[in-house]
């Protein structure tokens, strides 16, 4: 009998690590607005929301196959290493161990989340995509920088709210 808890405990995070990839993927690559080299969107918000639901291998999975899958998909196939470092990591920062969502925790996780945005994406730009390593690669890429404080303002208002939502109706819980 514990076996078959265990398996269905496992296929149920399985199948909502796929839904969470998948629903990541749509506000992402549906939701943009191209600007500069790349674009900005409020999928990170369900990033969060992912991270703050499922076990942590579990949500860095869906963050980074979600990411991954809408830069691809999207014509930005040049981001997908970085994009499923960065989502992945991101998903460190949160916690699934709090009976709320919404809680202190998870509000803080959202300034390293940043940090880590800015700076991972900036310096894959002014490293990898600029062909070496090279200071004004790197100053240059890092103009993107307010345009990643939206993403993730946005992304962050789209998570409390959500995040609210299920708090309220006790659907985190159930997952």
């Amino acid at each position: 009998m514990t076996t078959t808890v265990k398996s269905g405990n496992k296929l149920r995070l399985v199948t909502l690590t796929g839904l969470f990839s998948a629903v990541i993927y749509l506000v992402t690559a549906f939701v943009h607005i191209p600007t500069g080299v790349g674009y900005t969107h409020p999928g990170d918000g369900i990033v969060y929301l992912a991270a703050s639901v499922l076990p942590t291998p579990y949500a860095a999975a869906a963050c980074a196959i979600g990411g991954a899958l809408a830069d691809g998909l999207s014509g930005f196939a040049v981001w997908i290493p970085a994009t499923v470092a960065i989502k992945a990591l991101t998903a460190l920062f949160f916690t699934n161990k709090t009976k709320k969502i919404i809680c202190l925790r998870n509000l803080a996780a959202i300034i390293p989340s940043l940090i880590l945005c800015v700076v991972g994406y900036s310096l894959y730009e002014g490293v990898v995509i600029a062909g070496g390593f090279s200071a004004a690669a790197i100053a240059a890429a890092f103009t993107q920088t307010p345009f990643y404080c939206i993403q993730v303002a946005i992304s962050s208002a789209v998570y409390i709210l959500l995040g609210t939502a299920f708090d309220k109706t006790k659907l985190g819980s159930l997952i």
